[in-house]
């Protein structure tokens, strides 16, 4: 089953930090709840695991992430990333995020392109619900995206740091978020179908 995406976060820091947010594989990696960068194995490929818990059941994926493009010029991240769980299921996603400039001095925004991929057991919720519950994972990302951004010092004129490099930038999250919680994420949804039932009654 393969679900597209194409979704624009505005941003409170100018785009200049938020680049030196993005290209930082492992501070991004931090910011997508359950999320984690385990491993570099070069400059481009990196090991990384998601947590996910539904109910009192929990998944864990294990993969790889490879950087395909880092277009400083243009402030592009082109990533491709794999995994597969215990239970057979296997997902993928192709992401290109960039960062442009906001509609006024200081702010910025992050475009994001992603496709992905999913086989197995989570496959059978349908592209609609996953369309669902992969937007509001998204937006917990950009919630945390923004903050860890907006915490990194202004620093005009200095080096970007290197994708991965040891240690994530200051200001960005210094563990990883809290693991999915796809439960709260249906309850959300089902709250959300009975809403518009009632707003299309009344």
């Amino acid at each position: 089953m393969e679900v597209k995406l194409e979704k624009r976060y505005a941003l409170d820091v100018d785009a200049a930090q938020a680049w030196r947010m993005l290209r930082d594989v492992a501070a991004v990696a931090g910011c997508m709840p359950g999320a984690a960068i385990t491993e570099q194995l070069d400059a481009t490929h990196y090991k990384g695991s998601v947590k996910v818990k539904v109910g009192p059941a929990n998944a864990a994926f294990a993969g790889d992430i490879e950087v395909r493009a880092l277009d400083e010029t243009r402030r592009t991240l082109q990533l491709l990333g794999k995994g597969v769980d215990r239970g057979g299921s296997s997902a993928s996603m192709e992401l290109t995020a960039t960062v442009e400039g906001g509609a006024t001095p200081g702010t910025s925004a992050l475009v994001g392109v992603a496709v992905v991929i999913v086989n197995g057991k989570f496959a059978q919720f349908g592209a609609r619900l996953m369309g669902q519950v992969s937007d509001m994972l998204l937006a917990q990302f950009a919630e945390n995206f923004r903050a860890a951004a907006a915490a990194l010092p202004a620093a005009p004129g200095a080096p970007a740091a290197t994708p991965g490099g040891a240690g994530a930038p200051p200001g960005a999250p210094a563990a990883r978020a809290p693991e999915i919680n796809a439960l709260a994420i249906l309850w959300n949804l089902i709250k959300g179908w009975f809403a518009s039932l009632l707003g299309k009654r009344t």
